[in-house]
């Protein structure tokens, strides 16, 4: 298929969201989908106006990252000219927390990811494993990119994440009240949002904590036809 569009694959940040092989697991697909790949390894590259505006599609997985105010800057103008913004987990939700320019871009902040009670934690990662499900919303049912797909369980981290009503939300979870928790009812976060932008298109998922997640048939079908729908 002759290529037709750009992907700038921006990654690094924490390497316990394993930056590089979770990417690695979209960027077959975006070259079978006509996309010219192209891959930064952090946000830097934002700040190039010329690049960025070549550019149809952002896939951000940056987690824990820092950015500076002509990186973000750069970022959402190029946003805001119609270049797509994607990404999962904390390689989109739980970074540039020290910039409020992007967080109102993506439209969503990691706040927290409960895991078992205090009596059945071993002080591992998986101590923030918990089966949950990701509940699809009305609207879900005639969107492109989840479309046909219906609600889903995984075992791994759930997010909590503070967001705002500017997001279109796809689906959610809810976390449960857990022995030891300070919270004293269910409480529901968005799971699956897009966000328009100007002329460009945002589009988040809150599973993805590792390779597993992502190759879980609902969950990589959302992501991939994610990558296409905020595509310019």
């Amino acid at each position: 298929m002759p290529t037709s569009r750009r992907a700038l694959v921006v990654r690094g940040g924490w390497e316990g969201h394993f930056p590089v092989e979770t990417t690695d697991l979209f960027i077959p697909y975006l070259t079978e989908q006509g996309f010219e790949v192209r891959i930064a390894e952090g946000p830097l590259v934002y700040a190039d106006a010329d690049l960025m505006a070549g550019v149809d599609l952002v896939l951000q997985c940056v987690s824990m990252g820092a950015i500076a105010a002509d990186e973000v800057e750069g970022l959402r103008a190029a946003v805001a000219a119609g270049t797509g913004l994607a990404g999962w987990h904390g390689g989109i939700l739980a970074t540039h927390r020290d910039s409020a320019a992007y967080l109102q871009l993506v439209g969503g902040l990691f706040a927290a990811h409960p895991g078992r009670p205090p009596a059945e934690q071993t002080g591992e990662p998986s101590d923030s494993f918990v089966p949950h499900r990701i509940e699809m919303l009305p609207a879900a049912a005639t969107h492109p990119v989840t479309a046909g797909i219906g609600d889903f369980d995984l075992v791994t981290e759930q997010y909590w994440v503070c967001t705002d009503g500017y997001c279109d939300v796809l689906a959610t979870t809810t976390q449960a009240v857990r022995p030891g928790d300070p919270w004293h009812r269910p409480v529901v976060s968005p799971a699956i949002w897009t966000r328009p932008w100007g002329q460009g298109r945002v589009f988040v998922a809150t599973p993805g904590h590792q390779p597993d997640v992502l190759q879980h048939p609902s969950v990589r079908t959302i992501v991939e036809r994610g990558l296409l729908w905020a595509s310019r």
